[in-house]
């Protein structure tokens, strides 16, 4: 499997595999300090988006141990909204993480949701994950939102558990199973 073989159309997006023609909206986004507020990664110049970009393509898509970025595409003016993170994390492969980011501009109108219930459709339904996680700040209400809107279950609240902008963060972890999951879709 290559990083273009990972490919899904919803209603009104397209996900796909990163690409170094994307760097310049990634950076746009993923350079706001609204959006990267909860994220480590924050870039500073298009160099290091590219830098990642060359990094997340490097990987192919579910190979244990590796993470691969999937661009969040509006299908109507194929403008480059967001990105979704996944973390194929066991050495068995049947466990992901998942991560995402969506621009301001593009917040509020069900893209964001839209985009994670199609690629959690994909992980348990493709490529037959068994478990599906996300970690996510407490503070990230948003986000928060979105995990629990799409029915993940909270499964854990560790408190000050990482060392973020130079204070202690607490760390929540959200997951759903794959019987959960064709039970409620």
């Amino acid at each position: 499997m290559n990083n273009s073989e990972i490919n899904i159309s919803t209603e009104r997006l397209v996900l796909r595999g990163i690409r170094i023609s994307d760097a310049e909206s990634i950076f746009k986004y993923r350079s706001n300090p609204q959006i990267y507020k909860f994220q480590c990664w924050r870039p500073q110049t298009i160099k290091e988006v590219k830098e990642f970009i060359y990094k997340k393509i490097a990987k192919v898509p579910n190979v244990p141990d590796t993470w691969y970025q999937l661009g969040i595409l509006v299908k109507e003016t194929e403008e480059l909204i967001g990105d979704i993170g996944i973390h194929f994390i066991d050495p068995d492969n049947l466990q992901v993480e998942i991560g995402f980011t969506l621009s301001i501009e593009h917040q509020s109108k069900g893209y964001a949701t839209e985009a994670i219930n199609s690629v959690i459709n994909f992980l348990f339904c493709n490529l037959q994950k068994h478990r599906i996680i996300a970690s996510v700040d407490p503070r990230n209400i948003k986000s928060v939102a979105l995990l629990e809107r799409i029915r993940m279950r909270k499964e854990a609240h560790f408190k000050k558990s990482f060392w973020f902008d130079n204070e202690w963060a607490d760390d929540i972890v959200y997951a759903i199973l794959k019987e959960e999951w064709i039970n409620r879709y």
